[in-house]
Order: C-alpha cells, then sequence, then structure tokens
C-alpha cells in the first residue's frame, strides 16, 4: 500500500489551479477573435481540475454550461435574467444548447 505524500498534493493541486486560472483568462481573451480556441481552452481546464481532483471555483464554474460543457459568456452566447418568480434568482441561459441554469439571491435579512 502506497502512502502519499500530502505537500505533494497539495502542490499539484495549487499548480493545476493555477493552470486553470490561466486557461480560461485566455478563453475570455480570445474569445472574440478565436471562439473555437477559447473553447479549447475551457475543455482543456475541464480536464486538468478533474485529473487534479479538484472543483472549479465558482466564478469560472458559472462561465461553463453543465449541460454541453461549452465556454459561455454574457452577451455572447448566453443570456443572463433576474427572475422573482417563487424566489428571486438569476437565470443564465446557454444559447448554443437551450438549457437554464438558476442562481437563487440571498436576501437581505438571511
Amino acid at each position: 500500500m502506497k502512502t502519499r505524500n500530502r505537500k505533494a498534493d497539495a502542490k499539484t493541486k495549487n499548480i493545476a489551479m493555477r493552470r486553470i486560472h490561466t486557461l480560461l483568462n485566455l478563453a475570455k481573451e480570445t474569445k472574440n477573435t478565436d471562439p473555437t480556441q477559447a473553447q479549447r481552452y475551457a475543455a482543456i481546464a475541464r480536464k486538468v481540475a478533474m485529473a487534479a481532483k479538484i472543483r472549479l471555483p465558482k466564478e469560472h464554474r458559472l462561465l461553463i454550461c453543465k449541460h454541453c460543457k461549452n465556454l459561455i459568456l454574457p452577451g455572447q452566447n448566453c443570456r443572463v435574467r433576474i427572475r422573482q418568480r417563487r424566489e428571486p434568482h438569476v437565470t443564465i441561459t446557454c444559447l448554443n444548447c437551450g438549457k437554464q441554469t438558476r442562481i437563487p439571491l440571498k436576501k437581505k435579512g438571511s
């Protein structure tokens, strides 16, 4: 049975997280000029996260559609709306696949 070195694991995850940030920032920058390259950057970032067994940070997780796994940027290939029905929430609609993601908004008192 192998024992894992915790420092090595933390270092690997740190490197993976930096690479994910870099790839998704590159994807945002190149989305207007070369959309296929931006999609490739997003796919690589997802694969790095899965290989390192880490979750994408929330700000980056919202940039990837949960259904079609494409990079979505507001105003370019997704629609963002604030809804008041039931409970207030933000609805992000992917214009590639048509799926919607709901993000609940917290009330001021709680």
